[in-house]
């Protein structure tokens, strides 16, 4: 064979082939209807509290209840992938979010719709994951950071367009819509699945579930986003809520890593990933980062609406260029991580972003709305470079049983750096407005008068610092992701390469 019929073969392997480009639909198809959900009805809990005559406290479940589900089936992605297959897996997770959506679009009373969205947010938790495991194991090294621009996709566009989507779906429709609008998407994922994914061929039938583990971890963290949740709701943070939220879920969490590190390979999650320094840097970075960029995503809903006057509607178009932007730069960094590596692309994303989040931090009452939205789209530019770097190197040097593990244990960081965001950015901006706004106890509705708007934007400003300091964080673990010159594709186990350098 030439040099030239060589390097045609090599191009043409690491391409995105058809059979590849066809599981990218399928499981986009599915990921963005899941993580749609999570913001599609946060604007609608006013209308839902009225027409179930339930108190805030009662609804605020049909919110937290979905979330909570989404946390507790993570966990289970990746031993039910060894045990069922992938495909198994992808199909019933979709049927369960189908079922779970239809059931709450006919639900009668508060209790019944926050049921059923604990039935939806279960399906709707193995989706991405199993999603992710799928693409990742059919992509293979050369390919890995093109595969993961496409994931990221969803998680980009999701917090975006939801708030967008549900306010013209409760402005002009019932809210029932909310959950019907899922249905026809989910009949045309399913058929897309049954048609274009492969057969499962790697399944381990004799994986046995460790039900010690899922006993300590899903409600671990199920426990922890809670107390994480109402911190970020207004509970202060020495509530009981949320004490024994955080307290207990941190106790059980500790008490699962306890557990695992005794059960080895054989554990829900095989925390031996925790020494492959790919897998622990690349997901600190997007821990960090997932922490300020979630965060932002609250806060500047709440800026709009507070601190300039804006509707709900004028809110959700202010975050837009955030997923405008990511959809600039995510394809090309997808492939120039394929090429060079994914240390100094996810560093140059994340000095974007901050570029972004320090313009903010110098914005005022007066500040153009175009000023704000170009500020926005550069963060959203520097996301689409660094989340699919970071997320392709979270895989770098894995062998292919490990996969699913790995994608379990990122997806869960990420989820929890998204709660702690969330959570802790609130906080800091009820400190903040009750330092800044004499008379107050930092509760937003007592600030709602124009005399205090330039008070309030001292207050958010502030926590937009925060922000920013937290997301600059992240460059540590960034710059001591390895060189993608000293990563290789093993097809042994954690485990046994461990066991091959010590021998």
């Amino acid at each position: 064979m030439t040099t030239a019929q060589s390097g045609a073969s090599t191009e043409e392997r690491q391409d995105i082939d058809p059979r590849l480009r066809r599981l990218a639909v399928v499981v986009l198809l599915g990921a963005i209807m899941t993580i749609l959900d999570t913001t599609i009805i946060n604007v609608a809990v006013h209308t839902l509290g009225r027409s179930f005559d339930a108190s805030l406290s009662t609804i605020q479940w049909v919110v937290t209840g979905y979330t909570l589900a989404l946390s507790m089936a993570i966990p289970l992605t990746g031993w039910s992938v060894r045990r069922f297959g992938a495909r198994t897996m992808w199909l019933t997770a979709l049927g369960l979010f189908a079922a779970g959506s239809l059931l709450c679009g006919v639900a009668w009373s508060a209790p019944s719709l926050i049921a059923f969205r604990v039935l939806q947010g279960l399906g709707g938790g193995m989706l991405l994951p199993v999603g992710q495991t799928m693409l990742a194991q059919a992509a293979g090294l050369e390919r890995m950071g093109r595969v993961m621009s496409i994931v990221s996709v969803p998680a980009m566009l999701a917090p975006v367009l939801g708030p967008l989507l549900g306010g013209v779906i409760v402005d002009d429709l019932s809210w029932r819509w909310l959950f019907y609008v899922n249905l026809p998407f989910s009949v045309i994922a399913l058929v897309a699945a049954v048609r274009m994914l492969p057969r499962d061929t790697e399944r381990v039938p004799g994986a046995r579930l460790d039900v010690l583990g899922i006993a300590l971890l899903s409600p671990g963290l199920a426990a922890l986003v809670y107390g994480l949740s109402e911190a970020g709701n207004g509970a202060g943070p020495g509530s009981v809520r949320v004490l024994l939220g955080v307290g207990g879920g941190a106790l059980l969490i500790a008490l699962f890593a306890v557990h695992a590190s005794r059960k080895g390979d054989s554990a829900l999650i095989d925390l031996r990933l925790l020494r492959s320094r790919p897998f622990v840097t690349a997901t600190s970075g997007l821990f960090l980062y997932s922490a300020a960029v979630f965060g932002l995503m609250i806060l500047l809903p709440l800026y709009s609406q507070v601190v300039r006057g804006e509707s709900p509607l004028e809110a959700g178009w202010l975050l837009a260029p955030l997923g405008l932007g990511a959809i600039v730069t995510m394809p090309l960094a997808g492939r120039l991580a394929d090429r060079h590596g994914s240390r100094w692309l996810a560093a140059g994303g994340l000095a974007l972003a901050l570029c972004g989040a320090l313009a903010l931090t110098q914005a005022g009452p007066d500040t153009s709305r175009t000023a704000l939205m170009s500020a926005i789209f550069v963060i959203g530019l520097g996301h689409g470079v660094m989340a699919p770097s970071l997320m392709a190197a979270t895989y770098q040097g894995l062998p292919r049983p490990s996969i699913p593990g790995a994608t379990t244990g990122a997806n869960i960081l990420v989820r929890i750096g998204s709660s702690i965001g969330t959570a802790g950015l609130a906080i800091v901006l009820q400190l903040a407005i009750r330092d800044t706004v004499p008379g107050t106890s930092g509760n937003l509705r007592e600030t709602a008068t124009a005399q205090a708007s330039s008070q309030l934007n001292g207050a958010f400003t502030h926590t937009f610092w925060w922000a920013t300091v937290i997301a600059a964080i992240a460059v540590i673990p960034i710059l001591a992701v390895p060189r993608r010159a000293a990563l290789t594709a093993p097809t042994t186990s954690v485990g046994e390469q461990r066991e091959t350098r010590g021998a």
